[in-house]
């Protein structure tokens, strides 16, 4: 079977420790995530989910590894939309290496389906993540939603 894959790569003006912080502590992933949380305490083998605001499970999986403030590798299967859920289940690796006064945080999504609907949700759905996690870490303030009126 071939795998498919999403890579994305940023960099982001921050320490390994705060970026991780930010990764895995509720009260910055409701932010930048627009009222998701992840639920887990983030130890190997841990159950994990991805809730939505209203208490809908979005994603569910486990935690394959952590190693704070530098790996984390969760396996990952969406719950919310039949046809990703089908697919069965992704592995999203997180790397974070500090690069001078940056961090590097790279995200890579796989999943053993070619072509995968699934990979195709997640390329739109993590650049707005992860641009919205950088805004927050560098400003103190997430992006504006993109339905949200501009403000005068």
């Amino acid at each position: 079977m071939t795998t498919s894959r999403f890579l994305y790569v940023t960099y982001i003006r921050t320490t390994p420790e705060k970026l991780w912080e930010a990764l895995t502590k509720p009260e910055f992933t409701r932010i930048y995530w627009h009222g998701v949380t992840h639920v887990t305490d983030w130890t190997p083998g841990s159950d994990w989910k991805l809730v939505f605001a209203d208490g809908r499970v979005a994603d569910s999986g486990s935690i394959v590894e952590a190693e704070p403030p530098h790996r984390l590798v969760i396996a990952w299967q969406n719950q919310f939309r039949p046809e990703l859920a089908a697919e069965g289940v992704s592995r999203c690796t997180i790397e974070i290496a500090p690069q001078g006064e940056t961090v590097r945080l790279q995200v890579t999504h796989e999943i053993d389906a070619d072509p995968s609907k699934f990979i195709e949700a997640v390329s739109g759905g993590w650049p707005a993540i992860l641009s919205n996690l950088k805004t927050l870490l560098e400003t103190g303030a997430p992006l504006p939603m993109a339905n949200e009126a501009p403000k005068d």
